[in-house]
C-alpha cells in the first residue's frame, strides 16, 4: 500500500494568524552555540551595528540542518531586501543555551530578536532580558501556553517588548499525519520525539494520540496502536538509535513517525529502517520536508511515505513583526499577545512534491519587492498574508 497517500492539501487551520525558524548570518554575524559558546561570544559581538543599520537577532536550534537552513535562506533574503543586519545564534534547544542566546543577542546590539525556544520556562528569562534591554521579541514555531504556563503567558502579555508568536496548529498536524498512515493500512505505529517537554513536540504528540483514539473509537475491530515515544534529541544518530529501539521492541511495526527536531532525526530513522532491510515494510511520515523528498516518494522501496512541512516562512513573519516594532510601525504591545497561526503543507506523492518544489525550493515564495512591501503592512495585513500562503498562492503571484 506504499505511496497511496492522500493528495497535497493545505492545512488551512488558521485560528487567527501565523508563524516560526533559525540560522547563521545575513549581513550580520553568525554564532553556533555549543556548551558556553553562546555566552562567551557576547563580548566579541557586543557592539551595535557600526553602520547604523537595524540589527535583528535569531535564536535557533540550528541554522544548518534541513529546516534551519531553509529558515536561514528566507531570513537572509528579508534582511537583504530591507538592508538589515542579522545575527544568528545556534542553541541546540539546550535550555541554558537558549536563555544565554537572548542575552548574547541583546548584548550584541540587536534591537529585535526572534526565537525558537524549547520550553515555555525559557521564555520567562527571554522576556525579562528583552524588557531590561529594550529589545523587541517574537517567537517562531512556538507559542507560550496560556493554560500550562499562565504566569509566563501573563508576563508576555504585560511586556512592552514581547510582541507575539508565529506557530502552527500542531495537534491538527499530528492527527493528519496519523491519518496518512492509517489510510495506507498501517496499524502499528512507533513514535520518535526529540526533547521531552518541548512545546511543539507536546502539541504534535497530543495530535498523534487524538488521531489514534478517534480511529479506534470509530473502528473497534480494526485498532491502531501507538508506541510510547523514543527520544532522539536533534541528531541523526539519535534518530537511528530510536528507530532501532522501536523495531526491536515490535516485530509487527509497520510505521514510524519521527516527530521532528529539524530534520536530522528523520534522516537517522530512515537510514536505520533501510539498513535493517525494512524500507518496503515500514512507512515513515514526519514534519520537515527533506531536500530529496520527491525522489523518495517516487521510490517504492523507500520508507518515506509523506510529510508535512513547507513552513519555513514562519520565522519570516516573526522577523517582520520585530522589524516593524523597531521601526515604530507597530506600537502598544503591552496588554496584548499577537497570535499568528501558520499553515502547513502536506505532501503525499512525487507529483505533490513537484508542485511544492517549483515555488518553495527552486525559488523562494516571496520576491524582493514582495518582502519590501510586507514590511509596510499593518499587523492585521501581515497576519492575512501569512494565512494565505500556499502553493496555489505562490503560483498565482509568480504568474502575475
Amino acid at each position: 500500500m506504499k505511496k497511496k497517500l492522500m493528495s497535497l492539501v493545505m492545512a488551512a487551520a488558521l485560528a487567527v494568524t501565523a508563524l516560526a525558524g533559525c540560522g547563521g548570518s545575513g549581513s550580520g554575524a553568525s554564532t553556533a552555540a555549543g556548551g558556553d559558546a553562546a555566552a562567551s561570544t557576547a563580548g566579541e559581538a557586543a557592539a551595535p551595528a557600526a553602520d547604523g543599520k537595524i540589527k535583528i537577532g535569531v535564536s535557533i536550534w540550528s541554522s544548518t540542518d534541513v529546516l534551519g537552513s531553509q529558515c536561514k535562506l528566507i531570513l537572509d533574503a528579508a534582511a537583504k531586501a530591507l538592508d538589515v543586519d542579522i545575527q544568528y545564534v545556534d542553541q541546540a534547544h539546550v535550555s541554558e543555551q537558549v536563555t544565554a542566546s537572548v542575552e548574547t543577542l541583546a548584548a550584541a546590539g540587536c534591537k529585535g530578536i526572534i526565537i525558537c525556544n524549547s520550553s515555555d520556562t525559557e521564555m520567562a528569562s527571554a522576556i525579562k532580558t528583552c524588557n531590561d534591554n529594550g529589545v523587541y521579541l517574537a517567537q517562531f514555531f512556538r507559542i507560550i501556553s496560556e493554560q500550562n504556563s499562565p504566569e509566563i503567558y501573563q508576563a508576555a502579555v504585560d511586556s512592552q517588548y514581547y510582541i507575539g508568536a508565529v506557530h502552527e496548529n500542531e495537534p491538527e498536524n499530528g492527527k493528519k499525519l496519523v491519518q496518512m498512515l492509517i489510510d495506507k493500512g498501517d496499524r502499528n505505529i512507533g513514535l520518535i520525539g526529540w526533547e521531552q517537554g518541548d512545546a511543539t513536540w507536546l502539541g504534535r504528540w497530543e495530535g498523534y494520540k487524538a488521531g489514534v483514539e478517534e480511529w479506534n473509537k470509530a473502528n473497534p475491530n480494526d485498532l491502531v496502536t501507538l508506541s510510547e515515544p523514543q527520544y532522539a534529541g536533534t541528531s541523526s544518530e539519535g534518530g537511528a538509535k530510536a528507530a532501532d529501539a522501536l523495531m526491536a521492541a515490535d516485530a509487527n511495526l509497520d510505521a514510524i513517525i519521527p516527530a521532528g527536531g529539524g530534520g536530522d532525526p528523520l534522516q537517522g530513522a530512515i537510514a536505520a529502517v533501510v539498513k535493517n532491510g525494512k524500507g518496503s515494510d515500514i512507512d515513515i511520515v514526519s514534519t520537515d520536508f527533506l531536500p530529496d523528498l520527491g525522489e523518495r516518494l517516487a521510490d517504492e522501496a523507500d520508507p518515506v511515505a509523506g510529510e508535512s512541512g513547507g513552513h519555513y516562512c514562519d520565522p519570516l513573519f516573526a522577523f517582520m513583526m520585530v522589524y516593524n516594532a523597531v521601526k515604530g510601525n507597530y506600537t502598544d504591545f503591552a496588554g496584548k499577545f499577537e497570535n499568528v497561526e501558520f499553515p502547513y503543507l502536506y505532501v503525499a506523492s512525487a507529483e505533490d512534491y513537484a508542485d511544492y518544489e517549483k515555488y518553495f525550493v527552486d525559488q523562494l515564495p516571496y520576491t524582493n519587492d514582495e518582502l519590501v512591501a510586507m514590511a509596510d503592512q499593518s499587523m492585521e495585513e501581515l497576519k492575512a498574508t501569512a494565512q494565505k500562503l500556499s502553493i496555489e498562492d505562490a503560483a498565482a503571484r509568480a504568474a502575475g
